[in-house]
């Protein structure tokens, strides 16, 4: 994870509140209504469900009690308030007791294309909404119980999983490809790619090959792998994900599709 930001959590009051200012509320007014006209007919029925759902304001930033409520009347997660940027053994911890971090800051105007840390926008509305979803839900909750108990190398490459299922994954529907990632549904620019670039690889979901993919942060994705029915996901937490993991280990990685860079090759 990066080492720096220049983005800080908002503290909240003793009610649990953030008095986000008015131009906070701005970014995500205008952030939320770029995003939701773009996600038409790409984002998938589920996260479209979740999204309506949560029902989440248009005119200002929800305050994390409000996603709480939903989420504990459909699959019991809470969302929890994090630094901007915290280590893999908190992240983990937090998603094996079925609490989604979410850092209480909003990109500021200069970003608002693309931000490499996990603003409120990414974490509220790029995930929250399939957090509603039992099998998402389910699959995030046993990938968290995994990593808790992981190894350092280990983690990494179930870091790779995560990137290419929660953040970056597809999903072959009856009305073509719609997508389900996080990472993807937060991007203006990468809704638009993922579906319809002809750059991309476009890969059945291996979970072996997915844990041995190095990916890159900042960068458009070359390669998703994709879903044959939503409840995929559910199927994956049967599977002995460390043996896969230690089989990747042994393989080892495959080639990267990109320049690399040190810092952001995972």
């Amino acid at each position: 994870m990066a080492k720096s930001t220049k983005y800080y959590s908002r503290s909240m009051d003793e009610n649990g509140l953030v008095d986000w200012s008015e131009n906070e509320n701005s970014v995500w007014q205008s952030l939320f209504k770029r995003q939701v006209a773009i996600i038409e007919n790409r984002a998938c029925d589920e996260f479209m469900e979740g999204l309506n759902l949560l029902d989440l304001p248009s005119y200002r930033i929800p305050q994390l009690g409000e996603v709480n409520e939903v989420l504990a009347a459909t699959t019991g997660w809470q969302v929890e308030q994090v630094p901007s940027l915290i280590n893999f053994d908190a992240f983990f911890t937090l998603l094996a007791n079925k609490k989604f971090p979410v850092a209480t800051f909003i990109r500021s105007r200069e970003d608002f294309d693309y931000l490499q840390e996990p603003d409120i926008f990414h974490e509220i509305f790029g995930h929250c909404p399939l957090l509603t979803n039992p099998s998402f839900a389910h699959f995030t909750h046993t990938y968290g119980k995994l990593g808790l108990a992981a190894s350092k190398q280990d983690r990494a490459y179930l870091a790779r999983l995560y990137w290419f299922t929660v953040e970056f994954g597809l999903l072959h529907t009856s009305e073509g490809m719609r997508i389900y990632g996080g990472g993807i549904l937060s991007s203006p620019s990468e809704t638009i790619y993922a579906l319809e670039s002809d750059k991309p690889i476009r890969q059945e979901m291996s979970p072996l090959e997915a844990l041995r993919t190095p990916y890159r942060i900042d960068i458009m994705q070359p390669i998703y792998f994709t879903l044959n029915h939503f409840e995929q996901l559910f199927e994956l937490t049967q599977l002995d994900i460390m043996a896969l993991v230690n089989a990747a280990k042994k393989l080892g990685l495959k080639a990267p599709l990109f320049e690399a860079k040190d810092k952001l090759v995972s």
